[in-house]
C-alpha cells in the first residue's frame, strides 16, 4: 500500500471525503465530549455555587437568611454540592453524583419557584439535563460501586 492511499481512511471516497466514519472514532469522541461536560460541571458547582455558600459570601447568606436555614443550611447545601462536584470526577462516583446533584437541582427548582417567585428557576432546570445524561452514561459504575460497597461490607 502506498503512502498516498495508507494515508486516507478507508471509509473516504476517492477525493478524500469521509462518507461515514468508524464507531469506534465516534464512539471515543463521545466519551471525551461527555468527559469534558463532567470536568465544565464540576467547576461549575465548585467555584460558581459550592464556593459563595461555603465562604459565607453576602449574596449566599442573604438567600438563605431568606429560606430560614441560615448559616448551617447554607454551609450544608455548599458541602453537598463540592462533594458532588468532586464525586463527579471519579469514574465509579460518577453516575451517583449526577443522580445527586441532580435530586438537588429538583430541590432548588422547588425553592427558586416557591419563595423567590421562579426568578432563576430555570437555572436548576437546565442542569438537569447533563446531569440526567451523565447518570445515564456512566451508569455502568453503579455496578462497580456497589461491588465495591458489598467487598467492603465483607471485610468489615
Amino acid at each position: 500500500m502506498s503512502e498516498i492511499t495508507a494515508a486516507v481512511p478507508a471509509d473516504a471516497t476517492p477525493d478524500g471525503v469521509v462518507v461515514a466514519e468508524s464507531a469506534t472514532a465516534r464512539g471515543r469522541r463521545a466519551r471525551i465530549a461527555l468527559r469534558a461536560l463532567q470536568v465544565l460541571l464540576a467547576l461549575f458547582y465548585a467555584i460558581a455555587s459550592a464556593l459563595p455558600k461555603l465562604i459565607g459570601h453576602a449574596s449566599a447568606a442573604e438567600s438563605f437568611e431568606r429560606l430560614g436555614w441560615g448559616s448551617a443550611g447554607m454551609y450544608t447545601i455548599g458541602v453537598f454540592e463540592l462533594a458532588g462536584a468532586i464525586a463527579l470526577l471519579i469514574p465509579v462516583l460518577q453516575s451517583v453524583a449526577a443522580m445527586a446533584l441532580g435530586a438537588l437541582m429538583v430541590g432548588a427548582f422547588i425553592v427558586q419557584t416557591a419563595v423567590f417567585d421562579g426568578q432563576y428557576a430555570a437555572t436548576p432546570v437546565i442542569l438537569i439535563v447533563p446531569l440526567t445524561l451523565i447518570a445515564w452514561a456512566r451508569r455502568r459504575h453503579n455496578a462497580d460501586l456497589l461491588r465495591l460497597l458489598l467487598l467492603l461490607r465483607r471485610r468489615m
